[in-house]
């Protein structure tokens, strides 16, 4: 038995087909209109361009008001001769190339004896190859004390030749800086001066003076050579 659909059933394409096979003469395609003549030539040269873009501008007159130091259209004029300065500025500021920890009153360096005293500016240079680094941040100086003696400690028994000792700047102290003055001391004038050979403050990528290195001896100095290292930063000299 054939199944009927209810009348509410929706048939929108129902008569589709009757449309697409009779089509009356009132609803044949509309002719295609003409196509409109093209706008004349327009100038192709430039420069009749800007003046037909501009017609009808009128200029407006600076009435002397500052806008971040200059006048509009005004370019910053470098000093002649001064090219090289303000280019190096801009590259110290930019990027930070051009800055040099060794020429600031923070840098410090100390060398034992025997050993060159350029040994120093290859140490700061970066020349040695770091293979360990303490950080003594948030400790006090008599914690940092011990960890201190505990690193130098292993490093010299595995035989590390650089090392990096973070100490910070010590801005934020009233005077000297105290941990930094203190790895100094124990440099210096601690039990561990006879494996010293040298130390220098880090490169701006290791921490700058907020580090430093140390370079290491393979052997401790023998005691008939042994003198306190000769440390000394910019202020001194």
């Amino acid at each position: 038995m054939k199944q009927t659909r209810p009348e509410s059933f929706n048939r929108p394409f129902e008569a589709l087909g009757d449309l697409l096979r009779v089509q009356p003469e009132d609803q044949a395609l509309t002719p295609p209109q003409p196509l409109r003549e093209p706008p004349p030539d327009l100038p192709v040269d430039d420069e009749t361009l800007f003046i037909a873009a501009m017609d009808g501008v009128q200029r407006i007159r600076w009435n002397g008001a500052q806008h971040d130091g200059l006048r509009p259209g005004q370019a910053e004029r470098v000093p002649p001769g001064c090219t090289d300065e303000v280019e190096s500025l801009r590259r110290l500021v930019d990027r930070g190339l051009g800055f040099n920890v060794a020429d600031t009153p923070e840098y410090m360096e100390g060398v034992g004896c025997p050993a060159p005293p350029e040994i120093t500016r290859r140490l700061h240079r970066g020349d040695f190859s770091v293979e360990a680094h303490l950080d003594l941040h948030g400790f006090s100086a008599a914690e940092a004390h011990d960890i201190f003696d505990g690193f130098m400690q292993e490093a010299v028994a595995t035989g590390k030749r650089t090392v990096l000792i973070i100490h910070g700047r010590g801005l934020s102290s009233p005077a000297l800086p105290v941990l930094k003055t203190r790895v100094v001391e124990w440099l210096t004038t601690g039990r561990w001066r006879k494996w010293v050979v040298a130390f220098a403050s880090a490169r701006r990528c290791d921490g700058g003076s907020g580090a430093s290195y140390v370079l290491l001896r393979r052997r401790p100095v023998p005691k008939r050579l042994r003198r306190g290292l000769r440390s000394s930063t910019p202020a001194d000299s």
